[in-house]
């Protein structure tokens, strides 16, 4: 089964098609809305993901992955509250995963729709959110850091 759209779960589109129910026609300008902003980091390739986890698992940080696609309306609404996140808590590192550029990687990573955030502790999924639910997002956000507060 290959990826499809968050937002309608009957949507049969894959992710290198444009969906009318939640896709802009406008690839280019959503794109570059993707981008290394604020402690947020593009991730496009493979090198880039090990430097990340790497630097993860030696701080004992929790790594936050954000995997999404360019025409995705619904990454499009959450994609500004996971940078808010970012900001606000810097003992966790955020990194962002276009999903047609890493299509086999993401594949890996069980990634049937965007957006899917993935929080990582020591190499492992410890929570996973598909979906644009931003209030969901920040109670996860919260839980992670609470227990990276709580680590003796």
């Amino acid at each position: 089964m290959g990826n499809r759209c968050a937002r309608t779960p009957c949507c049969t589109k894959l992710w290198s098609c444009i969906c009318c129910c939640c896709c802009s026609n406008n690839k280019a300008r959503a794109r570059s809305q993707h981008g290394s902003k604020g402690n947020v980091y593009s991730i496009n390739r493979i090198e880039k993901w090990e430097e990340k986890i790497t630097e993860a698992n030696n701080n004992g940080k929790i790594l936050v992955v954000y995997f999404s696609a360019p025409w995705c309306v619904p990454c499009k609404k959450i994609e500004p509250v996971f940078r808010e996140l970012a900001s606000r808590y810097p003992s966790m590192i955020f990194v962002t995963i276009d999903v047609e550029e890493l299509a086999e990687f993401s594949d890996e990573w069980n990634v049937e729709a965007t957006p899917t955030i993935v929080f990582l502790k020591d190499g492992r999924q410890m929570d996973k959110l598909v979906g644009a639910e931003t209030s969901e997002l920040q109670k996860k956000t919260a839980a992670a850091a609470e227990l990276l507060l709580r680590k003796p």
